[in-house]
């Protein structure tokens, strides 16, 4: 598969109850793309992306894959965005808080990173490339005010958030992400554009990024709320000792 969505297990949705022949062929569906050629893998990808956020069912999570990441869901649909309407506000305790459009996202200096991905659950995506705008270059920009302490990100799935410190948000190996895998991030990665925190487990890694607000606290995000650690450095939280990412 192709995508994650927050890279954790989907909450429970309404949803009509399967059958055991849609089952045990979904299942299926999903060794064909792990043992077929590359072309018709990439095929059985792009379907299993384009039915994960409508499958109330979660099985789509479950499937195995090629590529290594794994569909989650937790919104029940998202819009897509394109250059003609995607915005990214940068607010709260700033002295120049503005919107950037995708085009402008696109002409700021670029960093590009090659990092595994780590996700909680256990699966691991080793050598991955984003490329992006550093966060820091994006919070330097609107001038943080001294009362901040920590920066909240909003999605335009209108569920999901998440939150880091000023001071791990200005490490250079966070990005506002534009290209992932050496493409532009398409939709179900969470594109056009999403967040990339390299050291942490990919919770943290925001898809569908639609807001930047500068705060003076830490405020958990979606996962956080449910229990997970605000704090998410790979190998040092949520109770696992995976290998730091590199």
């Amino acid at each position: 598969m192709n995508s994650e969505q927050s890279e954790e297990p989907a909450p429970e949705r309404d949803g009509r109850p399967i059958g055991r022949r849609v089952f045990l062929g979904t299942l299926g569906l999903g060794a064909l793309g792990v043992v077929a050629a590359p072309a018709l893998q990439r095929g059985v990808e792009g379907f299993l992306g384009g039915v994960a956020g409508k499958d109330p069912t979660g099985l789509t999570g479950l499937l195995p894959n090629g590529g290594g990441f794994r569909y989650y869901s937790v919104a029940a649909s998202v819009p897509h965005k394109t250059a003609v309407d995607y915005r990214l506000t940068l607010d709260g305790l700033v002295d120049h808080p503005r919107g950037y459009t995708l085009d402008e996202l696109r002409a700021l200096p670029r960093t590009r990173l090659v990092k595994d991905v780590q996700c909680v659950t256990g699966w691991r995506v080793p050598g991955t490339p984003f490329e992006g705008v550093r966060l820091s270059h994006l919070l330097d920009a609107a001038g943080v005010r001294p009362s901040a302490k920590a920066v909240r990100f909003t999605c335009f799935d209108g569920t999901y958030t998440e939150s880091l410190t000023l001071d791990q948000a200005r490490r250079p190996d966070v990005l506002v992400a534009l290209r992932m895998q050496d493409k532009d991030i398409g939709h179900d990665h969470g594109g056009p554009v999403r967040l990339y925190v390299a050291p942490m487990y990919f919770y943290k890694s925001a898809k569908w990024l639609s807001g930047i607000t500068v705060t003076d606290r830490v405020e958990p995000g979606y996962w956080e709320n449910l229990g997970y650690d605000v704090d998410a450095w790979v190998g040092r939280s949520n109770g696992r000792d995976d290998e730091p990412t590199s």
